[in-house]
This record gives structure tokens, sequence and C-alpha cells, in this order.
């Protein structure tokens, strides 16, 4: 179902208002520590298909001037080039960069790379048609500085384009079963909040004209459970950190509900693991 939200006003009752401010340039050196170790790479481009429906429904087209937010390994940045946009790729973990341009280069597509912290972008006002991050820009610490930023080089009558994990779905049920085993900084949002349409009309409905949002499913399809934990112990950056950040007994315990919530939600029987994983799809118009 496509849900239209006609965007209201926030009021103060609905501002979350830290006590304390977290210290946000010391957890983001952590998460740039966290998402250049293992390969993102690995994970990322079997997600391909959630950029290139963003890119659907962003209405990317031929010519348009095109940011991808905390581009990772460039999904979006792709889905975006091969519609002939013109592409800036960004991202705050050079190694991720590296990753989305040895892929433009080998599909032959012009993109401008550059590294960029989503939280404070070197682009002038007013820059881009469209804004796209896909899985990106909701692992920034300070929510309400990011939804600034990319409004901010958005020209009036533009779109944001966003995928984002939900609470209720498995990788934010995923971050849950994390969290009880290694818990997050103090006083930090959770980046599910993105996947949910609160927070999104919070962070962007007072200079939004229209906000769009569809519930969709990506498909995680891997050999077996053990075959995922593999994956992603190896490669994916949270999960890697979390698991070193255990003694052997703390790793045993993490994986044993890692695996419980797999086979609770694989729809592939015995025959392989299929677990579809809820995300919100939300285009917003600036107004």
């Amino acid at each position: 179902m496509n849900l239209v939200i006609e965007a209201p006003t926030p009021t103060t009752s609905t501002l979350h208002i830290p006590t304390t401010p977290p210290d946000y340039a010391a957890i983001k050196q952590r998460q740039q520590a966290t998402w250049a170790s293992g390969d993102y790479s690995v994970i990322g481009t079997t997600l391909q298909i959630v950029a290139e429906s963003l890119a659907e429904a962003a209405d990317v087209h031929a010519g348009t001037d095109v940011l991808d937010v905390a581009a990772g390994n460039g999904n979006a940045t792709l889905a975006a080039a091969r519609r002939f946009a013109k592409v800036t790729s960004t991202d705050y973990v050079p190694a991720l960069l590296d990753k989305g341009r040895q892929r433009a280069l080998a599909e032959g597509q012009q993109v401008q790379f550059e590294v960029a912290d989503a939280e404070q972008l070197p682009f002038d006002t007013g820059s881009f048609d469209v804004v796209l991050s896909t899985f990106g820009a909701m692992f920034t610490p300070d929510h309400a500085r990011c939804a600034h930023e990319m409004l901010r080089v958005l020209r009036p009558g533009g779109r944001i384009g966003l995928a984002s994990w939900t609470p209720q779905g498995f990788i934010g049920r995923l971050f849950k079963t994390i969290s009880a085993h290694v818990p997050p900084p103090a006083g930090l949002k959770s980046p599910v909040l993105w996947g949910t349409e609160p927070h999104i009309v919070e962070l962007f409905g007072s200079r939004a004209a229209e906000i769009r949002s569809e519930r969709r499913l990506f498909n995680f399809r891997y050999r077996s459970a053990a075959h995922w934990l593999q994956v992603f112990r190896d490669y994916y950056g949270p999960t890697h950190k979390a698991f070193a950040a255990l003694d052997a007994e703390g790793q045993q315990g993490l994986e044993r509900d890692i695996k419980m919530l797999l086979d609770e939600l694989n729809t592939a029987g015995q025959a392989s693991l299929v677990v579809p994983s809820e995300y919100l799809e939300v285009i917003i118009t600036k107004g």
C-alpha cells in the first residue's frame, strides 16, 4: 500500500530533546572504524534491487543532478547512473567509496566520488535535483542534522529518496538482538527510527510539500543460517565488530540468538535460507 502523508509542522511535544547530548565526534570515529571493517561490499551488492526500486520511485531520469548520501559501495549511485543522471557519490569511509568507484569503472559509468560527512555536506545550497540514500543516512548519529543537510542541498521541488530498515523487520530485530549483547552508545537514537513514518515527518515534514512512503520487503537469500552468519560475521561491519567485542562465551550467546532469529523468519524450510526483511521506501518532495 502506498501511503501519502501531507507533511505537518512538528510540534515541540513530538521532539525528543536528550538531557545530555551524545559525543557525536567520538561516535562517528567508532562508526567509521565499524564500516571500514570487514568488507561491506560483499553484503551491499546483494541489496542492489532496493536502489533500483528507489531510483524509479524518485523518478531519476537522464540529466538529473543526483547526490547519493552515505553511498557505501554505490548501489543508489549506480542505479542513478544507469538512468543517465549526473551523479555525485559520497561517504565518509574512503574504503567504501573505493568499492563504488571500482563498480562504476567496470560499468563505464561517469560518476563523481567525494569523501563527505552526511551531516556536513560540502555542497552549495540547492545543488541537486534528487538526493538518495539506501540504508546509509539512517546510521548518522545526529538524525536532525543529516535531514537538514539533505534538504539544504536539494533544490525547491526536488526529491529525497530513502530506503531504511524498519524496527519490526528482520534487520531491525537483528540490531535489537545485537544491542542486548553489545549496548550502543548512550543517548544515541536508533537508526531504525528512519524506518518509521512519524520520525520521517518529524525530520522532514516542516519543509516538505509531500511525503510518500511504502513498506517493502528485501529477501536475504543464503545457503543456510550458518552461511548467513559466517558472511555477516566476516564482512558486515556492525556484526563483525559486535563479535569482536565479546569473549568466547559472549560470542556463543550472540551466535545462538541470531541463529534463533534466522530460523524463526526463514521461509525456505530446510532447503536454504530466505529471510524477508521489511524496509521503508520514502520519497520526500521539498516545498
